[in-house]
């Protein structure tokens, strides 16, 4: 498997991650175990997954841990419009957000599919 450091969808979850982390750093106090964790967790999970799906030895089992990104990605999705309706993200910071958890989620599709195919083939 390839180093995950090298493949654009990490590198992308890893910037939005970083971002997240000073966009969440003023959410109010009482939030902090609850909208601004699992803000946090769940982006990070997007880079984990991927980078552990890499260490893996097969395509299959990375395929796996992509899915895994995947629905943490969309999870994701659904703590940062509920952050938004909140009040604590405005909409003008949320639509580059949104905009962002949108392509990793076309990305991690794409290197699914990409690995699913691979699999397929006779000697994978």
């Amino acid at each position: 498997m390839q180093p995950f450091r090298k493949l654009m969808v990490w590198q992308k979850a890893h910037d939005l991650a970083l971002k997240l982390y000073k966009i969440t750093q003023p959410f109010p106090v009482d939030e902090r175990f609850g909208l601004t964790s699992q803000i946090r967790r769940s982006a990070t999970s997007i880079c984990a997954n991927i980078a552990e799906g890499c260490g893996r030895q097969s395509p299959r089992d990375f395929g796996r841990f992509v899915y895994i990104a995947l629905g943490s990605a969309s999870e994701l999705e659904c703590h940062l419009l509920l952050a938004t309706d909140l009040g604590f993200i405005t909409p003008d910071t949320y639509a580059p957000l949104e905009k962002a958890v949108t392509d990793i989620k076309r990305m991690l599709t794409g290197l699914i599919r990409r690995l699913m195919t691979d699999n397929r083939r006779p000697g994978s």
